[in-house]
């Protein structure tokens, strides 16, 4: 093998990948029960019900908006701040008992001190379009990445790639059928986004996997991938530690609006940094990409000598 370069890790990640796929395998078992247990808790986005904006002189008791409305008929309300602490969101489910526009004038009954300040309504039909919508861009970002990874590298990193991504959507999803967090629109777009990333990472490691098979010919493929994953683990290391410091910081300053989003994203890159380096390599090692799965295609004649 070609000499390291100083400082390089020498981390034999390949020789763990067993390990790994045990522990990936409990992931999606769990998540995968969990989900058809538990569910996920949809957010009124997917369900359809009400969301209403209120405004406070000064800072309310959340406990007791909740308690208040929770003694109605809005049971099911979820109460957070919104903005401000002088500001508060509440959402209600579809109520069977009030017409849409009744709900506004009985929120403002329950709560004499709040002031209105815009209230919005989704039908369950637009929800259950949502539903659809999403689970369709979450298909369609999938068989685009597929296509992507296989024109760019070979079949057998794009499967691999496949593999990290179904994996890493598997477990944020058991995350919050496990927690009962609400799931609406912006945790899927936060999902969308940990494909995102996670698949940037498994491209870098890829890159780097096909510039060593050419570069080193007197190596196995698990010499040359473990290789390559010392090469970017650096790399992929201080990206995730800055990602995450942003999102942790989202997390506990930007208010309860974006906790689901915070939290899906911080899941998200924890275990997309795990499958770029242990699913989507140990993928491709398993269906046996080699050397001459990414060697530059030869042009017919290419070789022959150019005589006048």
């Amino acid at each position: 093998m070609a000499d390291r370069i100083p400082g390089e890790f020498n981390i034999n990640f390949m020789g763990h990948r067993h390990l790994a796929v045990l522990f990936s395998a409990f992931l999606l078992v769990g998540s995968t029960a969990m989900l058809a247990v538990n569910g996920l808790k949809l957010g009124i986005d997917f369900t359809g019900g009400t969301r209403v904006e209120l405004g406070y002189a000064n800072p309310p008791d959340l406990d007791g908006i909740r308690a208040t409305l929770e003694a109605s008929e809005f049971g099911d309300a979820v109460v957070q701040y919104f903005g401000s602490p002088k500001d508060v969101l509440v959402r209600l489910g579809v109520s069977e008992e009030l017409a849409t526009d009744d709900v506004s004038t009985r929120v403002l009954d329950l709560l004499p001190d709040a002031e209105m300040r815009r209230i919005e309504f989704v039908g369950p039909q637009v929800g259950e379009e949502l539903t659809e919508d999403g689970a369709l861009a979450m298909l369609y970002a999938l068989g685009g990445i597929l296509m992507y990874v296989m024109l760019r590298f070979t079949f057998k990193f794009s499967l691999g790639a496949i593999a990290a991504l179904i994996h890493d959507v598997l477990v944020v999803l058991g995350f919050f059928a496990v927690t009962q967090m609400d799931f609406d629109l912006p945790v899927l777009a936060a999902l969308l986004a940990v494909i995102g990333y996670s698949l940037n990472d498994t491209i870098v490691v890829f890159d780097r996997i096909r510039e060593n098979f050419r570069r080193i010919r007197k190596s196995t493929a698990q010499e040359v991938i473990n290789r390559s994953l010392n090469q970017t683990f650096l790399r992929t290391l201080i990206t995730s530690l800055t990602t995450l410091l942003v999102l942790v910081a989202l997390f506990f300053l930007g208010g309860e609006l974006i906790h689901a989003f915070a939290t899906a994203l911080i899941v998200g890159v924890v275990i997309g940094t795990y499958s770029s380096i242990f699913v989507a390599s140990a993928a491709a090692l398993a269906l046996g990409v080699s050397r001459i799965d990414l060697m530059p295609v030869q042009k017919e004649g290419a070789t022959v000598d150019e005589r006048p």
